[in-house]
């Protein structure tokens, strides 16, 4: 992957970073860095009384098992060993290695395989990679299967949702062939805006879910997984075994208690924006906003311009005016076209939709001149 943020000399010859000021993305450099990371931190600690150690932890697992309607949550470093626990206790329950997801699967696409490397398992890429996962492409996997997997919104489709009977539809296929439901969740409070259903609801559909506390949330990191007490139980076994139970985890908790009262009341806004957004890159016509509108507070933006080129120009507004537009370019089987995401949550709302079309603008005209 080619960095977006191109290096400039500094004041002792190493090279350095160029600031990014203001940034589209929802975890740009200016929300990630460690003061900006450590003053969160003071504030959610000083928000619940100054209170650390285990207490933060517990609180927040009872919280999101009670929000998810589970039985139990469990605390995970990250979403990848989360995930992959997950699928370990549904295989080791069902006697079966092989699960099913869509072919831009997160566990495939983002995490190394780790699923094969770590647990002996392998995946079904199941339907089309460009089209949301149906049924009738589960109901066609010829293999008795651990898990199925659904991404809820899937992401690399620029935050797509199935309908809500679709999504049904297709867990109760999964079940019919003795499969457990695991959704990765990773954003699943924002896709509660789009079907409209309590949190509760559309978990309560899977045997485990698995949610991020540093997307939606901005927490500093850390993921949890919820489902009944038994598999609950199993999968502190596992993380336990993965290194996943580190002694001090209490920042995280801490971070992501304050984001259930501080963010989850602002979704609603963010996605409101992100539709605002779209809507006028498609009116306007320099760009194509995908899907239209805008499902949650995520969305691709698809370029009339090739990867390397929108690369050195998104590069050159960072080290010019310090304004980054995305952090990675997505490249397309029209080497003449790429893609970047946006994911509307605090940055983003300081940008008004016409400013973001007129950067567009901008960023095809540098990108034009450097053919």
């Amino acid at each position: 992957m080619v960095s977006t943020e191109a290096r400039a000399p500094s004041a002792d010859g190493e090279s350095r970073r160029p600031p990014v000021r203001r940034s589209l993305f929802a975890h740009a450099p200016i929300r990630r860095e460690p003061r900006a990371a450590v003053r969160r931190l003071a504030d959610a600690v000083e928000s619940l009384g100054g209170d650390a150690g285990p207490a933060p932890v517990a609180a927040l697992e009872r919280r999101m098992a009670g929000l998810l309607g589970a039985d139990a949550a469990l605390l995970f470093p990250g979403g990848t060993m989360a995930q992959q626990v997950a699928l370990r206790v549904h295989a080791e329950r069902r006697g079966r290695r092989g699960f099913a997801g869509h072919p831009q699967c997160n566990l495939d696409v983002w995490e190394m395989q780790g699923y094969n490397a770590v647990h002996n398992l392998w995946f079904h890429p199941v339907g089309d990679r460009h089209e949301l996962m149906t049924g009738a492409d589960l109901a066609a996997v010829g293999e008795p299967l651990a898990a199925v997997v659904w991404e809820l919104p899937q992401r690399d489709l620029g935050g797509l949702l199935p309908d809500w009977d679709d999504l049904r539809e297709q867990v109760a296929v999964a079940r019919a062939g003795g499969a457990a439901a695991h959704v990765d969740g990773a954003r699943l409070f924002e896709a509660r805006l789009h079907y409209g259903r309590p949190i509760e609801e559309i978990a309560g559909l899977f045997d485990t879910v698995y949610v991020s506390l540093y997307k939606g949330l901005e927490g500093i990191g850390g993921a949890v997984l919820a489902g009944d007490g038994a598999t609950i139980a199993e999968a502190a076994v596992w993380r336990h075994r993965l290194g996943g139970a580190i002694a001090d985890p209490w920042p995280d908790a801490v971070t992501a208690l304050a984001g259930l009262d501080s963010h989850l009341p602002l979704l609603p806004a963010f996605r409101d924006h992100a539709i605002a957004m779209a809507a006028a890159v498609n009116a306007d016509g320099v760009a194509l906003a995908h899907p239209d509108p805008p499902q949650t507070s995520l969305f691709h933006v698809h370029l009339p311009a090739p990867k390397r080129a929108v690369e050195r120009a998104g590069a050159a507004m960072i080290a010019e005016r310090g304004v980054q537009l995305f952090p990675r370019v997505r490249s397309s089987p029209d080497p003449t076209r790429c893609s970047f995401e946006v994911s509307v949550a605090d940055n983003a709302m300081d940008f008004t939709p016409d400013e973001v079309v007129g950067l567009l603008h901008e960023l095809l005209d540098r990108a034009a001149a450097l053919r």
